[in-house]
C-alpha cells in the first residue's frame, strides 16, 4: 500500500505544483490564477458522493487503479501540452479537475482500504505512514524539483508525473482487497444512508463542519500562495518549491512524535490544541516581513499541527463507521467539508484583488477561529466515548434496520 500511496502521491504532487506556476507564466492576474482551484477543486462537490458510492460497490483496489488511470492521462495531456508549447489556462483549468476527479476516487478508495488492512488500534499508525508519504516525503522532495523541471521544459514535470501514474496503477491491482455484494438498490438510497450516517452522527458531524471552515480557509491561501510567493516574499519558481517543501517538512517532523502525542492526550484534547494553534500561525503569515525563513518557519509549524489533526480526523471517521458504510461515509465528509474548497479559492482571488495578498491570511485567520469555538465545545473526551457507545449499542442496529427497509 505505501509503495503504491508514493507513486500516486508523486504523480499529483508534480503536477500540483507545477499548475499554479505555469498558470503564473501566463497571466498574474489574481482573479485568472484563482480560477485554476476553483475549477481543480470543483470535483470533491460535484462527484464525492458518486465516488463513495462507487467504492462500496466495487472492490476497493479497482476503483484505486481507476484513479490512478485517470492521473496517467491528465498527466500525459499537460506533458504533450507543455512540450509541443501549446500551453493555455483553458488547458490547465481542464488538468486541475481530472487531477482532482482523481483524488477524490484515490483518497476514497486507499481510506476505505486501510480498515481492511490494519486493526482498529493501528489505525492512528497507519494513517500517519500515509500522510506522511502523501504530504511529507513526496512534497518534500517534489515541488524544488518541480522548479527545477519547469526551468528545464514546461512539458519535464508533467513527464515524470506520467511515469509515476503508471507505476502507481500497475502496483494497485497487486493489493489485496475485500468482494464486495452486488445491490441492486438505487445509487441515491446508498448515497442518501452514507450522508445520513454522518448527519445523524454528532461527533462525526462536527469534525466535519470544523473542517469544511478550515478548507475554505486553506483554499483561499493556497490559491494565492504562489503569488504570495512570487510577489511579496519576492521568490522565483524554485522559492515557491521551497516553500511547499517546508509544507512537507512540518509534515515528516511530526510524524515521529504524532503517535506520542494522540496516545497521551488523547483524540479530543490534540484535535482542540491542533485546531488552537491554526489561528495565529494565519495571523504571522498576514503579517509576515518579506522573509522567506520567517515564512517557511511559520509554515512548518501549521502544518505540523494540521498532520495531528488529519491523522485524529480520519482515524475517527473510520473508527465509528461501520465497514459496508466506509466508502460512503468518507467521501461524503469530502463532499460536505472539501466541496467548500473551490469558494474558497474564489474568495480568495476576490479578496486579494480587492483589498491585497495579505488580506488573505487576515480572513483565514477569522474563519479558523470560528473553527476554534466549534471544535473546543464539541470534540470534548465525553463526546469521543459517546461515540463508542452509540456505534455499539445504537447505530449498527439502526444501520441494519435501515437495509431492511430500503429493500
Amino acid at each position: 500500500m505505501q509503495a503504491v500511496t508514493v507513486g500516486g502521491s508523486v504523480g499529483e504532487g508534480l503536477l500540483l505544483a507545477a499548475l499554479p506556476l505555469l498558470a503564473v507564466s501566463i497571466t498574474t492576474d489574481p482573479r485568472e490564477v484563482s480560477l485554476v482551484n476553483v475549477v481543480g477543486q470543483a470535483p470533491w462537490l460535484l462527484f464525492s458522493l458518486f465516488a463513495g458510492v462507487l467504492i462500496d460497490r466495487v472492490r476497493r483496489t479497482t476503483v484505486l487503479a481507476a484513479a490512478y488511470a485517470a492521473l496517467a492521462v491528465a498527466a500525459l495531456t499537460l506533458a504533450l501540452a507543455g512540450s509541443t508549447h501549446l500551453l493555455g489556462l483553458g488547458l490547465l483549468v481542464g488538468v486541475a479537475f481530472v487531477v482532482t476527479s482523481a483524488q477524490v476516487l484515490g483518497d476514497g478508495a486507499s481510506g476505505a482500504l486501510v480498515p481492511e488492512l490494519v486493526g482498529p488500534d493501528a489505525l492512528a499508525a497507519a494513517n500517519t505512514r500515509l500522510q506522511v508519504i502523501n504530504r511529507g516525503v513526496v512534497q518534500f522532495v517534489v515541488p524544488p524539483l518541480t522548479g527545477v523541471l519547469l526551468a528545464l521544459g514546461a512539458g519535464w514535470p508533467a513527464w515524470l508525473a506520467f511515469l509515476a501514474a503508471v507505476t502507481a496503477l500497475l502496483l494497485a491491482r497487486t493489493i489485496p482487497s475485500a468482494a464486495v455484494t452486488v445491490t441492486r438498490r438505487h445509487p441515491m438510497r446508498d448515497i442518501h444512508e452514507g450522508l445520513r450516517y454522518l448527519v445523524r452522527t454528532r461527533l462525526l458531524r462536527a469534525i466535519t463542519t470544523a473542517v469544511a471552515f478550515g478548507s475554505f480557509a486553506a483554499s483561499a491561501g493556497n490559491a494565492m500562495l504562489v503569488l504570495y510567493a512570487t510577489q511579496v516574499l519576492h521568490v522565483d519558481g524554485i522559492g515557491y518549491g521551497v516553500l511547499l517543501a517546508c509544507m512537507a517538512l512540518g509534515w515528516i517532523g511530526c510524524s515521529f512524535v504524532v503517535g506520542r502525542v494522540v496516545d497521551r492526550l488523547g483524540y479530543a484534547w490534540s484535535m482542540r490544541l491542533a485546531q488552537l494553534a491554526t489561528v495565529p500561525a494565519q495571523v504571522l503569515i498576514a503579517v509576515a516581513p518579506p522573509s522567506l525563513v520567517f515564512v517557511g518557519v511559520v509554515v512548518v509549524l501549521m502544518t505540523a499541527t494540521t498532520l495531528v489533526w488529519n491523522v485524529c480526523s480520519q482515524s475517527s471517521r473510520q473508527r465509528f463507521t461501520p465497514t459496508a458504510l466506509l466508502g460512503r461515509v468518507l467521501t461524503s465528509h469530502r463532499a460536505l467539508a472539501w466541496g467548500l474548497t473551490p469558494l474558497g479559492a474564489l474568495a480568495g482571488g476576490l479578496v486579494a484583488a480587492h483589498f491585497g495578498l495579505r488580506a488573505v491570511w487576515v480572513m483565514g485567520a477569522v474563519i479558523q477561529a470560528a473553527a476554534l469555538a466549534l471544535v473546543w465545545r464539541a470534540l470534548s473526551p465525553d463526546a469521543f466515548v459517546h461515540a463508542a457507545r452509540d456505534l455499539a449499542d445504537g447505530d449498527l442496529t439502526n444501520h441494519e434496520e435501515d437495509q431492511q427497509a430500503d429493500r
